[in-house]
């Protein structure tokens, strides 16, 4: 009897706290969004928030609810392996967020992974590609973002202190359900053979991320290429961030570099808007080359990405220190956007197709780029060592074409020996895994150069810098032959030291270059 009645207690108890779940499923759904509290988060920013948080968002992934933060809440988040998947809007609001990053399990872990409910999957009867392909001659559910990669071609064969063996030649590009290829972010390399080749459906339906202020602790570990990944990932197309915040501390002696506290990768049509940043320390280790290297840590990390916009986006230290890396590093992308943005650098490492700087100011490292197609900048005021640099690690190419229009140019925030518009460096001996161009036009037009603190004997800017200070007359003859610009359309283009604009210290080396003045 005594056993019966304990079965009896046992299966009582089980019903009521089936039914009291089933309460707390209907409350939530009733409320219409998910709060991190419905899930245990004390939100008092000692005790670990994070397992009530990852169950937050996998009970609104699964029922399609909203995720809203707790009003007031400081979630404390330790270096444990835990991930939190989002995949409905959220809106972090004045939640505040604890990274710790002093001892982590694995730096390679997001903490948000924004990511998609459809699944990639490979096409099947595509062998090869054409640059500039308009249509591919398959099928899809719709439209699709295309990731294609021949490992047996390798570009970006990267020269100096951090030299490599190059990257496998990759390129990405979308298309409609009729295979038709989106033109405004064309193929851009020749594909005689595809090695790997994937394709993601692209959400129809936008995403969004709002609020919430992030503090990342520094990590402690040793300087070198380690980089931690302790941040929010976008692996999701149509996605829009808005009114972020992330703060940097505890940055000591020594610490590993970071990919990026929004890292956006294998997707399109993201945008970053109303965000406040933070570059981080910047620390020397050795690199491949066995030479000291200063290490690129960065607060925003785009790759293999497109049509991605960064809007009203501003750093919480001095664009202008010197002491901070660059805020952003990008890979593989097409059509990437500063509109309005006060940040320490805009780069493009292993190339970008179309890119636009409009009504920003660029602090201390300016605007670095190689790639292809049009790169516009408007309105801004750039600060950096050049206005344009084409990086010489990747062969200052840039097959295209430069447009610069309304802009006041500062060579190194006021503190220069000479000045130059086009930086880079070329010597035509290191095979970099493609032919390396100069802009076959570059447009410049009312652009004012602030050089008024110059020394006495300042020649006045150059328009191109010395590319190839050995190439002075015929006799140099480059292994890997650069091409050279073509037209120079001048309008406009005023001093502050009253000295007229020149062509180059390396005259002989730009002879060739048509220039217009307007």
């Amino acid at each position: 009897m005594r056993h019966l009645i304990l079965l009896f207690t046992l299966f009582f108890l089980a019903c009521y706290v089936f039914a009291q779940q089933k309460t707390d499923v209907q409350i939530i759904n009733d409320k219409g969004y998910v709060q991190y509290s419905d899930f245990g988060a004390i939100g008092d920013g000692k005790a670990d928030d994070m397992n009530a948080i990852i169950a937050a968002h996998e009970f609104a992934n699964e029922h399609g609810l909203k995720v809203k933060a707790d009003e007031g809440a400081t979630y404390y988040i330790n270096g444990e392996d835990r991930t939190a998947i989002i995949q409905t809007d959220t809106d972090f609001g004045t939640a505040a967020f604890i990274i710790d990053d002093r001892d982590v399990e694995n730096r390679n872990s997001s903490v948000f992974l924004v990511s998609s409910g459809k699944k990639s999957f490979k096409p099947e009867g595509i062998s090869s590609l054409k640059r500039n392909l308009k249509k591919v001659e398959l099928k899809f559910p719709g439209a699709c973002l295309i990731t294609v990669t021949n490992s047996k071609v390798k570009r970006y064969i990267r020269f100096g202190p951090n030299q490599n063996n190059g990257h496998s030649q990759t390129d990405i590009f979308i298309v409609d359900k009729e295979g038709n290829v989106d033109m405004d972010a064309p193929v851009v390399w020749d594909f005689d053979e595809i090695t790997e080749i994937s394709a993601l459906p692209i959400d129809a339906e936008t995403l969004t991320i709002s609020g919430g202020r992030f503090t990342t602790i520094a990590n402690q570990a040793e300087s070198k290429y380690t980089y931690y990944s302790r941040n929010i990932a976008i692996r999701r197309s149509n996605v829009v961030l808005d009114g972020i915040e992330h703060y940097v501390k505890g940055e000591g002696e020594q610490g590993a570099p970071y990919g990026g506290f929004i890292n956006i990768r294998d997707c399109a049509y993201v945008t970053v808007k109303n965000t406040l940043l933070t570059g981080h320390k910047t620390y020397t280790t050795i690199g491949s080359a066995g030479r000291p290297v200063t290490m690129g840590t960065y607060d925003l990390s785009v790759n293999r990405a497109l049509n991605v916009s960064f809007v009203n986006v501003t750093q919480t230290n001095d664009i202008n220190d010197r002491t901070y890396w660059g805020i952003l590093g990008s890979n593989y992308c097409k059509n990437l956007v500063y509109d309005n943005c006060t940040l320490s650098r805009f780069d493009a490492h292993m190339g970008v197709a179309n890119a636009t700087v409009k009504n920003s100011t660029m602090g201390h490292m300016g605007i670095n780029a190689i790639g292809t197609g049009t790169f516009l900048v408007e309105n801004s005021t750039i600060r950096g060592s050049t206005l344009i640099n084409l990086r010489s690690d990747y062969g200052s190419t840039w097959e295209g074409e430069f447009i610069i229009r309304d802009c006041v140019f500062v060579p190194r925030n006021g503190r220069f020996n000479n000045v130059n518009l086009i930086g880079g460096s070329y010597s035509g001996q290191h095979d970099f895994g493609y032919t390396c161009y100069m802009p076959e036009k570059i447009t410049i037009e009312n652009l004012h150069i602030n050089d008024s603190k110059h020394s006495e004997n300042y020649r006045g800017p150059a328009l191109f810098g010395n590319f190839n200070p050995k190439m002075t007359d015929g006799s140099y003859v480059e292994k890997y032959p650069y091409v050279i610009t073509k037209e120079l359309v001048l309008k406009n283009i005023t001093t502050e030291s009253g000295k007229k604009i020149r062509i180059s210290d390396n005259e002989y080396m730009f002879r060739n270059v048509n220039v217009k003045n307007m």
